[in-house]
Protein backbone atom coordinates (compact mmCIF):
# COMPACT_ATOMS: atom_id res chain seq x y z
CA UNK A 1 0.00 0.00 0.00
CA UNK A 2 1.42 3.42 -0.93
CA UNK A 3 -0.07 6.54 1.01
CA UNK A 4 1.47 9.97 2.49
CA UNK A 5 2.19 9.68 6.05
CA UNK A 6 3.14 13.59 6.37
CA UNK A 7 2.92 16.70 4.12
CA UNK A 8 4.82 20.35 4.45
CA UNK A 9 3.30 22.59 2.40
CA UNK A 10 5.53 26.22 2.13
CA UNK A 11 4.33 29.33 0.04
CA UNK A 12 1.99 27.55 -1.45
CA UNK A 13 -1.15 29.55 -2.77
CA UNK A 14 -2.74 30.54 0.83
CA UNK A 15 -0.60 28.45 3.15
CA UNK A 16 2.56 30.63 4.24
CA UNK A 17 3.93 26.99 6.28
CA UNK A 18 1.86 24.27 6.90
CA UNK A 19 2.21 20.76 8.36
CA UNK A 20 -0.06 18.19 7.92
CA UNK A 21 1.47 15.21 10.37
CA UNK A 22 0.35 11.55 11.42
CA UNK A 23 -1.32 10.64 8.01
CA UNK A 24 -2.73 7.12 7.87
CA UNK A 25 -4.49 5.31 4.56
CA UNK A 26 -7.89 5.33 4.45
CA UNK A 27 -10.09 8.39 3.98
CA UNK A 28 -8.83 11.76 4.99
CA UNK A 29 -11.20 14.93 5.51
CA UNK A 30 -10.46 18.18 4.99
CA UNK A 31 -13.54 20.36 5.78
CA UNK A 32 -14.19 24.37 6.23
CA UNK A 33 -15.79 27.28 4.91
CA UNK A 34 -15.42 28.09 1.40
CA UNK A 35 -12.12 29.75 0.32
CA UNK A 36 -10.31 27.82 3.14
CA UNK A 37 -7.64 26.27 1.69
CA UNK A 38 -8.94 22.70 0.98
CA UNK A 39 -8.79 22.72 -2.75
CA UNK A 40 -5.34 24.45 -2.57
CA UNK A 41 -4.01 21.06 -0.15
CA UNK A 42 -5.66 18.89 -2.56
CA UNK A 43 -3.56 20.65 -5.44
CA UNK A 44 -0.25 20.16 -3.10
CA UNK A 45 -0.92 16.65 -3.27
CA UNK A 46 -1.50 16.08 -6.92
CA UNK A 47 2.12 18.09 -7.65
CA UNK A 48 3.75 14.88 -6.25
CA UNK A 49 2.68 12.97 -9.24
CA UNK A 50 3.99 13.54 -12.38
CA UNK A 51 1.84 16.67 -14.72
CA UNK A 52 0.46 20.32 -13.80
CA UNK A 53 -1.88 18.74 -10.59
CA UNK A 54 -5.94 18.65 -10.64
CA UNK A 55 -5.94 22.86 -11.97
CA UNK A 56 -3.49 22.40 -14.51
CA UNK A 57 -1.89 25.38 -13.22
CA UNK A 58 1.09 27.50 -14.26
CA UNK A 59 3.58 27.34 -11.19
CA UNK A 60 4.13 30.74 -10.88
CA UNK A 61 0.72 30.74 -10.86
CA UNK A 62 1.09 28.84 -7.31
CA UNK A 63 3.13 31.44 -6.03
CA UNK A 64 1.89 33.03 -2.51
CA UNK A 65 1.91 36.20 -2.49
CA UNK A 66 4.76 38.07 -0.45
CA UNK A 67 3.69 37.75 3.38
CA UNK A 68 4.40 41.33 5.94
CA UNK A 69 6.44 38.84 8.11
CA UNK A 70 9.90 37.95 7.21
CA UNK A 71 10.82 34.34 6.61
CA UNK A 72 12.80 32.69 9.00
CA UNK A 73 16.55 32.49 8.20
CA UNK A 74 17.62 29.53 5.92
CA UNK A 75 14.10 28.98 4.63
CA UNK A 76 13.41 30.13 0.54
CA UNK A 77 10.80 32.25 -0.62
CA UNK A 78 9.76 29.63 -3.51
CA UNK A 79 6.58 27.48 -3.12
CA UNK A 80 7.78 24.03 -2.53
CA UNK A 81 5.93 20.85 -1.33
CA UNK A 82 7.48 17.89 0.41
CA UNK A 83 6.03 14.55 1.85
CA UNK A 84 6.93 11.30 3.34
CA UNK A 85 5.35 8.58 1.27
CA UNK A 86 5.12 4.91 2.86
CA UNK A 87 5.49 2.57 -0.07
CA UNK A 88 6.45 -1.52 -0.47
CA UNK A 89 9.43 -0.84 0.05
CA UNK A 90 9.29 1.56 3.08
CA UNK A 91 9.18 5.17 3.33
CA UNK A 92 10.18 7.43 0.47
CA UNK A 93 10.75 11.31 0.57
CA UNK A 94 9.27 13.54 -2.40
CA UNK A 95 8.86 16.90 -3.11
CA UNK A 96 8.64 19.45 -5.81
CA UNK A 97 8.31 23.23 -5.90
CA UNK A 98 10.03 26.45 -8.15
CA UNK A 99 13.95 26.81 -7.74
CA UNK A 100 15.52 30.10 -6.62
CA UNK A 101 14.34 32.04 -9.69
CA UNK A 102 11.26 30.69 -9.79
CA UNK A 103 11.26 29.63 -13.44
CA UNK A 104 12.04 26.38 -13.38
CA UNK A 105 10.34 23.34 -11.31
CA UNK A 106 12.60 21.03 -9.41
CA UNK A 107 11.73 17.38 -8.03
CA UNK A 108 13.56 15.70 -5.27
CA UNK A 109 13.78 12.05 -4.04
CA UNK A 110 15.29 11.01 -0.76
CA UNK A 111 17.40 14.43 -1.30
CA UNK A 112 18.40 13.99 -4.43
CA UNK A 113 17.52 15.94 -7.43
CA UNK A 114 15.90 13.94 -10.19
CA UNK A 115 16.04 14.62 -14.10
CA UNK A 116 12.10 14.97 -14.49
CA UNK A 117 8.79 14.64 -13.12
CA UNK A 118 8.62 11.04 -14.30
CA UNK A 119 10.53 9.86 -11.05
CA UNK A 120 7.39 11.13 -9.17
CA UNK A 121 5.23 8.09 -11.14
CA UNK A 122 7.77 5.47 -9.12
CA UNK A 123 6.28 6.81 -5.71
CA UNK A 124 2.83 8.42 -6.24
CA UNK A 125 -0.03 7.81 -8.77
CA UNK A 126 -2.93 10.61 -8.18
CA UNK A 127 -6.46 10.15 -9.22
CA UNK A 128 -8.83 12.90 -8.76
CA UNK A 129 -12.49 14.73 -9.52
CA UNK A 130 -13.13 18.47 -8.71
CA UNK A 131 -16.69 20.24 -9.33
CA UNK A 132 -14.86 21.99 -12.37
CA UNK A 133 -15.21 18.71 -13.77
CA UNK A 134 -18.85 17.94 -13.16
CA UNK A 135 -19.77 19.44 -16.87
CA UNK A 136 -17.39 17.38 -18.67
CA UNK A 137 -20.49 15.69 -20.89
CA UNK A 138 -21.78 18.96 -21.92
CA UNK A 139 -18.20 20.45 -22.14
CA UNK A 140 -16.62 21.02 -25.79
CA UNK A 141 -14.35 17.85 -27.34
CA UNK A 142 -11.52 19.42 -26.49
CA UNK A 143 -11.83 19.00 -22.70
CA UNK A 144 -12.92 15.17 -22.50
CA UNK A 145 -10.12 14.66 -24.47
CA UNK A 146 -7.48 16.41 -22.18
CA UNK A 147 -9.35 14.13 -19.56
CA UNK A 148 -8.77 11.17 -21.28
CA UNK A 149 -5.18 11.67 -22.16
CA UNK A 150 -4.88 12.33 -17.75
CA UNK A 151 -6.84 9.24 -17.41
CA UNK A 152 -4.38 7.48 -19.68
CA UNK A 153 -1.11 9.33 -18.13
CA UNK A 154 -2.43 8.18 -14.80
CA UNK A 155 -2.33 4.39 -16.01
CA UNK A 156 0.84 5.12 -18.86
CA UNK A 157 3.73 8.21 -17.88
CA UNK A 158 5.01 7.56 -21.31
CA UNK A 159 1.23 9.03 -22.89
CA UNK A 160 2.32 12.57 -21.40
CA UNK A 161 5.54 12.93 -23.72
CA UNK A 162 3.77 11.39 -26.36
CA UNK A 163 1.32 14.19 -26.67
CA UNK A 164 3.81 16.50 -25.90
CA UNK A 165 5.76 15.60 -29.11
CA UNK A 166 2.80 15.44 -30.94
CA UNK A 167 1.78 19.60 -30.32
CA UNK A 168 4.82 20.56 -30.48
CA UNK A 169 5.46 19.06 -34.16
CA UNK A 170 2.41 20.48 -34.76
CA UNK A 171 2.72 24.08 -33.55
CA UNK A 172 6.14 23.83 -35.80
CA UNK A 173 4.27 22.69 -38.95
CA UNK A 174 1.55 25.48 -39.02
CA UNK A 175 4.25 28.11 -38.34
CA UNK A 176 6.58 26.93 -41.32
CA UNK A 177 2.98 26.44 -43.51
CA UNK A 178 2.03 30.08 -42.57
CA UNK A 179 5.33 31.98 -43.43
CA UNK A 180 5.26 30.11 -46.60
CA UNK A 181 8.06 28.97 -48.77
CA UNK A 182 9.10 25.98 -46.02
CA UNK A 183 11.73 23.49 -47.74
CA UNK A 184 9.52 20.44 -48.02
CA UNK A 185 12.03 17.83 -46.82
CA UNK A 186 11.25 19.91 -43.39
CA UNK A 187 7.55 19.29 -43.33
CA UNK A 188 8.24 16.02 -44.63
CA UNK A 189 10.22 15.30 -41.13
CA UNK A 190 7.59 17.24 -38.96
CA UNK A 191 4.43 15.33 -40.78
CA UNK A 192 6.57 12.06 -40.16
CA UNK A 193 6.92 12.73 -36.23
CA UNK A 194 3.36 13.69 -36.02
CA UNK A 195 2.09 10.81 -37.84
CA UNK A 196 4.43 7.90 -35.54
CA UNK A 197 3.95 9.97 -32.35
CA UNK A 198 0.13 10.56 -33.55
CA UNK A 199 -0.63 7.01 -34.59
CA UNK A 200 1.10 6.19 -30.63
CA UNK A 201 -1.06 8.34 -29.16
CA UNK A 202 -4.40 6.91 -30.79
CA UNK A 203 -3.24 3.41 -30.05
CA UNK A 204 -2.67 4.00 -26.25
CA UNK A 205 -6.17 6.04 -25.96
CA UNK A 206 -8.18 3.11 -27.60
CA UNK A 207 -5.85 0.32 -25.30
CA UNK A 208 -6.46 2.14 -22.13
CA UNK A 209 -10.30 3.05 -23.21
CA UNK A 210 -10.68 -0.94 -23.53
CA UNK A 211 -9.52 -1.25 -20.29
CA UNK A 212 -11.39 0.89 -18.18
CA UNK A 213 -14.27 0.02 -19.90
CA UNK A 214 -13.86 -3.79 -18.43
CA UNK A 215 -12.61 -1.98 -14.93
CA UNK A 216 -16.54 -0.49 -15.17
CA UNK A 217 -18.14 -3.87 -16.28
CA UNK A 218 -16.83 -5.51 -13.71
CA UNK A 219 -17.99 -3.38 -10.58
CA UNK A 220 -21.65 -3.05 -11.56
CA UNK A 221 -23.35 -1.43 -8.05
CA UNK A 222 -26.53 0.76 -7.64
CA UNK A 223 -25.02 3.97 -7.30
CA UNK A 224 -23.37 4.62 -9.91
CA UNK A 225 -24.10 3.43 -13.09
CA UNK A 226 -22.07 1.34 -15.47
CA UNK A 227 -20.92 4.04 -18.60
CA UNK A 228 -19.97 2.57 -21.80
CA UNK A 229 -16.78 4.32 -23.50
CA UNK A 230 -15.99 5.05 -27.15
CA UNK A 231 -12.79 6.72 -28.28
CA UNK A 232 -14.08 9.08 -31.11
CA UNK A 233 -11.13 9.86 -34.07
CA UNK A 234 -10.11 9.20 -37.55
CA UNK A 235 -6.89 7.58 -36.58
CA UNK A 236 -8.81 5.49 -33.40
CA UNK A 237 -11.21 4.29 -35.83
CA UNK A 238 -8.45 3.09 -38.94
CA UNK A 239 -6.87 1.55 -36.18
CA UNK A 240 -9.31 -0.64 -35.52
CA UNK A 241 -8.72 -2.75 -38.86
CA UNK A 242 -5.42 -1.37 -39.92
CA UNK A 243 -2.15 -2.19 -38.84
CA UNK A 244 0.17 0.89 -36.78
CA UNK A 245 2.27 1.47 -39.63
CA UNK A 246 -0.80 1.34 -42.16
CA UNK A 247 -2.22 4.05 -39.92
CA UNK A 248 0.88 6.25 -39.73
CA UNK A 249 1.15 5.93 -43.28
CA UNK A 250 -1.94 7.11 -44.34
CA UNK A 251 -1.68 10.20 -41.97
CA UNK A 252 1.34 11.03 -43.10
CA UNK A 253 0.18 11.08 -46.61
CA UNK A 254 -2.99 13.09 -45.56
CA UNK A 255 -0.69 15.45 -44.20
CA UNK A 256 1.13 16.39 -46.65
CA UNK A 257 -2.00 16.77 -48.81
CA UNK A 258 -3.60 18.67 -46.57
CA UNK A 259 -0.80 21.62 -46.52
CA UNK A 260 -2.47 24.64 -48.58
CA UNK A 261 -5.58 23.93 -46.18
CA UNK A 262 -3.74 24.08 -43.28
CA UNK A 263 -2.02 26.75 -44.21
CA UNK A 264 -4.99 28.96 -44.23
CA UNK A 265 -6.92 27.52 -41.08
CA UNK A 266 -3.96 26.27 -38.74
CA UNK A 267 -3.33 23.04 -36.87
CA UNK A 268 -4.19 20.10 -39.04
CA UNK A 269 -7.70 18.78 -40.56
CA UNK A 270 -7.34 15.02 -38.62
CA UNK A 271 -5.44 13.99 -36.37
CA UNK A 272 -5.58 12.63 -32.66
CA UNK A 273 -5.56 16.29 -31.51
CA UNK A 274 -9.71 16.58 -32.79
CA UNK A 275 -10.45 13.24 -31.23
CA UNK A 276 -13.36 12.94 -28.76
CA UNK A 277 -14.49 10.41 -25.66
CA UNK A 278 -18.00 9.46 -26.31
CA UNK A 279 -19.78 8.10 -23.01
CA UNK A 280 -22.73 6.56 -22.65
CA UNK A 281 -25.31 5.87 -19.56
CA UNK A 282 -25.03 1.75 -20.61
CA UNK A 283 -28.94 1.00 -18.72
CA UNK A 284 -30.14 3.27 -20.24
CA UNK A 285 -28.33 3.40 -23.58
CA UNK A 286 -28.37 7.12 -23.36
CA UNK A 287 -25.50 9.73 -24.46
CA UNK A 288 -24.04 11.31 -20.80
CA UNK A 289 -24.89 14.21 -22.23
CA UNK A 290 -28.32 13.56 -22.46
CA UNK A 291 -28.72 12.22 -18.87
CA UNK A 292 -29.62 14.39 -15.62
CA UNK A 293 -27.16 16.54 -13.81
CA UNK A 294 -27.32 14.20 -11.10
CA UNK A 295 -26.73 10.99 -13.43
CA UNK A 296 -23.99 12.85 -15.26
CA UNK A 297 -21.91 12.69 -11.62
CA UNK A 298 -22.52 9.47 -10.40
CA UNK A 299 -21.14 8.73 -13.97
CA UNK A 300 -17.94 10.56 -13.57
CA UNK A 301 -17.43 8.97 -10.34
CA UNK A 302 -18.03 5.73 -11.39
CA UNK A 303 -15.43 6.68 -14.16
CA UNK A 304 -13.09 7.66 -11.44
CA UNK A 305 -13.47 4.95 -9.45
CA UNK A 306 -12.71 2.44 -12.27
CA UNK A 307 -10.04 4.16 -13.29
CA UNK A 308 -9.01 4.32 -9.62
CA UNK A 309 -9.52 0.36 -9.48
CA UNK A 310 -7.75 -0.60 -12.92
CA UNK A 311 -4.22 1.49 -11.31
CA UNK A 312 -4.43 -0.77 -8.62
CA UNK A 313 -4.53 -3.75 -10.69
CA UNK A 314 -1.49 -3.08 -13.02
CA UNK A 315 0.53 -1.20 -10.58
CA UNK A 316 0.04 -3.28 -7.34
CA UNK A 317 -0.86 -0.47 -5.26
CA UNK A 318 -4.01 1.81 -5.00
CA UNK A 319 -3.31 5.58 -6.40
CA UNK A 320 -3.85 8.28 -3.65
CA UNK A 321 -7.87 9.56 -4.93
CA UNK A 322 -8.71 13.55 -4.32
CA UNK A 323 -12.24 13.67 -4.57
CA UNK A 324 -13.00 17.73 -3.97
CA UNK A 325 -16.41 18.37 -2.82
CA UNK A 326 -17.58 15.54 -4.24
CA UNK A 327 -20.47 14.51 -1.16
CA UNK A 328 -21.99 17.81 -2.02
CA UNK A 329 -24.98 17.04 -4.24
CA UNK A 330 -24.99 13.22 -3.70
CA UNK A 331 -27.78 12.70 -1.49
CA UNK A 332 -27.91 10.10 1.34
CA UNK A 333 -27.73 6.89 0.57
CA UNK A 334 -25.56 7.43 -2.74
CA UNK A 335 -22.73 8.97 -0.10
CA UNK A 336 -23.04 5.94 1.47
CA UNK A 337 -22.32 4.24 -0.91
CA UNK A 338 -19.83 6.25 -2.50
CA UNK A 339 -17.55 5.79 1.30
CA UNK A 340 -18.27 2.08 1.14
CA UNK A 341 -16.44 2.25 -2.21
CA UNK A 342 -13.65 4.38 -1.28
CA UNK A 343 -12.75 2.66 1.83
CA UNK A 344 -12.93 -0.92 0.12
CA UNK A 345 -10.47 0.45 -2.38
CA UNK A 346 -7.70 0.45 0.35
CA UNK A 347 -5.97 3.31 -0.86
CA UNK A 348 -5.84 6.79 0.43
CA UNK A 349 -8.60 9.13 0.12
CA UNK A 350 -8.56 13.32 0.27
CA UNK A 351 -12.12 14.33 0.91
CA UNK A 352 -13.07 18.03 0.97
CA UNK A 353 -16.30 19.46 2.03
CA UNK A 354 -17.83 22.81 3.29
CA UNK A 355 -19.70 20.86 6.45
CA UNK A 356 -18.50 18.15 8.22
CA UNK A 357 -22.11 16.41 9.01
CA UNK A 358 -21.62 15.32 5.17
CA UNK A 359 -19.00 12.87 6.53
CA UNK A 360 -21.46 11.69 9.06
CA UNK A 361 -21.29 7.79 9.41
CA UNK A 362 -17.49 7.45 8.79
CA UNK A 363 -15.83 8.93 11.89
CA UNK A 364 -14.62 5.41 13.00
CA UNK A 365 -12.56 5.01 9.78
CA UNK A 366 -11.53 9.03 9.16
CA UNK A 367 -9.06 11.11 9.93
CA UNK A 368 -10.73 14.57 10.17
CA UNK A 369 -8.98 17.94 9.59
CA UNK A 370 -10.57 21.64 9.46
CA UNK A 371 -9.03 24.11 7.82
CA UNK A 372 -9.72 27.64 8.16
CA UNK A 373 -7.86 30.67 6.33
CA UNK A 374 -4.88 28.65 5.20
CA UNK A 375 -4.66 26.89 8.32
CA UNK A 376 -4.99 23.55 10.14
CA UNK A 377 -6.80 24.57 13.28
CA UNK A 378 -7.68 20.93 14.51
CA UNK A 379 -6.77 17.88 13.83
CA UNK A 380 -8.99 14.62 15.10
CA UNK A 381 -7.81 11.07 14.27
CA UNK A 382 -10.00 7.97 14.79
CA UNK A 383 -8.50 4.60 14.87
CA UNK A 384 -10.45 2.58 11.88
CA UNK A 385 -13.01 0.31 13.72
CA UNK A 386 -12.08 -3.37 14.01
Amino acid sequence: MTFIQNLKLHNFRCYERTEFSGLHAGLIVLHGANGAGKTNALEAVSLLSPGRGLRGAKMAEIQKTPHPNPLPEGEGKSWAVAAQVQTEYGPVQVGTGLDAGGDKRLIRVNGENARGQAALAEYVACVWLTPQMDRLFIDSASHRRKFLDRLVFGFDPGHSGRVSRYENAMRQRSKLLAEGGADASWLDSLEAQMAETGTAIAAARLDFAQRLQAACLTAENPHFPTAHLTVYGTLEALLVSASALEVEELFAYQLAHSRTKDAITGGAATGPHKSDLLVRYAAKDMAADQCSTGEQKALLIGITLAHARLIAGERGFAPILLLDEVAAHLDEERRAGLYDLLQALGGQVWLTGTDAALFSGIEGAAQFFEVRDGEILTASCFAKAS
